[in-house]
């Protein structure tokens, strides 16, 4: 039986709007009235993964970060997983060696040293998901997220690494296919760190044991749920830990096609509001069988 449903945010939960559309709203609700437990699963920082969640009227734990962090329903953290001070700053040199512009998220917030470069990384997230978004609206909603102080710019980073905050993950960009090929081998020789990405032309990089299919283990277990009896939805690499995780997963319509070969089933696109369509789909078949 489905127990849990375990979705992601962006190009998943997420329309074309950036906002929880109304059937899917009302499929969760479907979902937690008939005792499911419904969880978020995203890369997005706490600050910025829950604003649309409490705009579509909706009380949900949310793993953030790519699994560094889980919170419940008031916020509270109950996980953590951050990288060590050394490892950020060996991260940090790797990536300014090869010349490549990266962000970092931590416990107190998000930091970048160039604003306009992080406008662009966040576009290529959004038209990841979104191709057909006129790009005006994708740079207003970006720059939106400064704007809204969901982003500080510092001069160093090593400022921040020199500070008591936890660094949870590295967002890495570059137009570049082989910068981005250089960037995961360089990374992968330092050992103990996970590399996925939510867009085209990003690495995103968190502690090894910082992933969102661990951090999901955890929290089933912690709720006496077999992993069997978990649903995740997702539409891109930094969702796979959680599909293998899972006993139903399932892919977006809009996910790479690789990504959907690894899940046992297709829905529709986000835009199609495709996690309420599988929602539907898969609690009802579970109730025939």
């Amino acid at each position: 039986m489905i127990k849990l449903i375990a979705s992601d945010m962006d190009g998943t939960l997420l329309n074309g709007s950036h906002e929880v559309g109304q059937e899917t709203i009302q499929a969760i609700k479907e979902a937690k009235d008939a005792g499911i437990e419904v969880i978020i699963a995203t890369g997005r920082s706490y600050k910025e993964a829950v604003l649309p969640i409490k705009d579509a009227g909706l009380s949900l734990p949310l793993i953030v970060v790519n699994g560094a962090e889980i919170r419940d329903t008031e916020g509270k953290q109950l996980y953590k997983k951050g990288l060590s001070a050394e490892k950020a700053e060996a991260t940090a040199n790797a990536l300014e060696k090869l010349d490549v512009y990266f962000e970092i998220y931590t416990e107190n917030g998000t930091y970048t040293n160039h604003r306009e470069h992080g406008i662009q990384l966040l576009i290529d997230i959004f038209l990841t998901s979104n191709p057909d978004t006129p790009l005006p609206h994708v740079k207003e909603e970006a720059e939106n997220r400064y704007d809204d102080g969901h982003v500080h710019v510092v001069d160093d980073y090593h400022d921040v690494f020199n500070s008591s905050e936890t660094v949870y993950k590295f967002l890495a960009f570059s137009s570049k296919p082989e910068k981005l090929k250089q960037v995961k081998e360089a990374l992968n020789q330092m050992g103990g760190l996970a590399i996925s990405s939510s867009g085209k032309e990003n690495l995103e990089i968190t502690s090894v044991d910082a992933q969102k299919g661990l951090a999901l283990e955890w929290y089933v277990n912690q709720r006496g749920i077999k992993t069997e009896d978990v649903m995740a939805i997702g539409d891109n690499y930094n969702d796979v830990s959680m599909m293998k995780l899972a006993g139903w997963s399932v892919a977006m319509g809009n996910a790479p096609k690789d990504i959907q070969q690894i899940c046992k089933y297709t829905t529709s696109t986000n835009r199609e509001e495709g996690v309420a369509k599988a929602i539907r789909k898969l609690t009802e078949t579970e109730a025939r069988v």
